[in-house]
């Protein structure tokens, strides 16, 4: 598949993305393993490099910006160390910072220990935001959605998204795009979006499983007009991408190369096709262009981002 419009620097740095959802910081600890603890049958890890990363919604934003694109995050996190090391990441991106600090719970926060790139352990400390904190986030969406061009809602489960549909309704209801990262088994929550990513573990859950290609196209096309979308995108790791709209269904073989990490992938599809649409690209020109930002991001360790050079490279192969 050949884009019909090449993605220019100068359409991305005019668009405007609003992105709403689940933060989290990424902590990493790197350290050798030489030896095992004398107190349990565990490997002992000496920390030498830690690294922070901002994940979640974050990442989706943190992608969006480094391909040239506007953004504001639009969130919850603690009044804590976790929150100040997420805002510094966000300032040094350029990603205009509306994160609602609670008292009520910590930022969520995602700790690994890794040795020799392998990972040996993760922990995580979140919690559900308050009531207060999600009445003050729609407010504020309420006043930030009519300034954007498109708007992603990145639901990662953690509560933010509490009011998905009145969100929805909100966009549309200004001619906005909205394109939803789905979470869960239930999808009408998400009715009257403009297109929905999720991926193949993520549509079972919502539709139950498939024997073949036809059932497969079958129960996307049933979801996608259950709940009134535009498209819905299916990313399918190996087998690449399908995107599913009422006359047509287009596929994207996946880029051919080594993978070395997918976590935060479908971050960067979802903040690819969101950029592309608020930038006036078609759907289609949007997977082509998504899908060669997935390929660069996969190469990398960790949650990472696709710069507009690396996919203008991508995207030239």
């Amino acid at each position: 598949m050949t884009l019909s419009r090449t993605p220019l620097l100068s359409d991305f740095q005019a668009a405007k993305v609003l992105v709403v959802g689940d933060v989290m910081l990424d902590r990493y600890w790197f350290g050798d393993v030489n030896r095992i603890s004398p107190e349990a049958p565990v490997p002992v890890a000496k920390i030498n490099k830690t690294d922070h990363r901002a994940g979640g919604a974050a990442n989706v934003a943190r992608n969006i910006a480094a391909l040239g694109g506007q953004v504001a995050l639009l969130s919850v996190v603690g009044d804590d160390e976790a929150a100040d090391t997420l805002a510094d990441l966000l300032r040094q991106d350029g990603i205009a910072d509306y994160l609602l600090r609670s008292s009520s719970a910590p930022t969520t926060l995602k700790l690994r220990v890794l040795s020799r790139n392998q990972q040996l352990i993760r922990l995580d400390f979140e919690e559900t935001p308050d009531t207060g904190s999600l009445k003050i986030v729609a407010q504020k969406y309420a006043e930030l959605v009519a300034q954007y061009d498109a708007v992603i809602l990145s639901d990662y489960g953690k509560g933010v998204l509490g009011d998905v549909a009145v969100m929805i309704a909100a966009a549309r209801a200004l001619g906005k795009a909205v394109l939803i990262d789905p979470k869960g088994a239930d999808y009408d929550k998400y009715a009257g979006a403009t297109l929905l990513t999720p991926n193949r573990a993520e549509l079972r859950e919502a539709v139950g499983g498939w024997s073949s290609e036809s059932s497969l196209t079958e129960k996307a096309q049933k979801l996608r007009d259950d709940l009134d979308l535009d498209a819905l995108l299916l990313t399918r790791s190996e087998e690449g991408m399908s995107l599913y709209r009422e006359e047509q269904i287009d596929h994207q073989p996946t880029r051919a190369q080594e993978v070395y990490d997918v976590s935060g992938a479908g971050d960067t599809v979802i903040a690819t096709m969101g950029l592309c649409l608020a930038a006036g690209y078609d759907l289609r020109d949007a997977m082509h262009t998504a899908n060669a930002a997935a390929g660069v991001v996969v190469a990398k360790l960790g949650t990472a981002v696709c710069s507009f050079a690396e996919l203008s490279a991508a995207l030239a192969e």
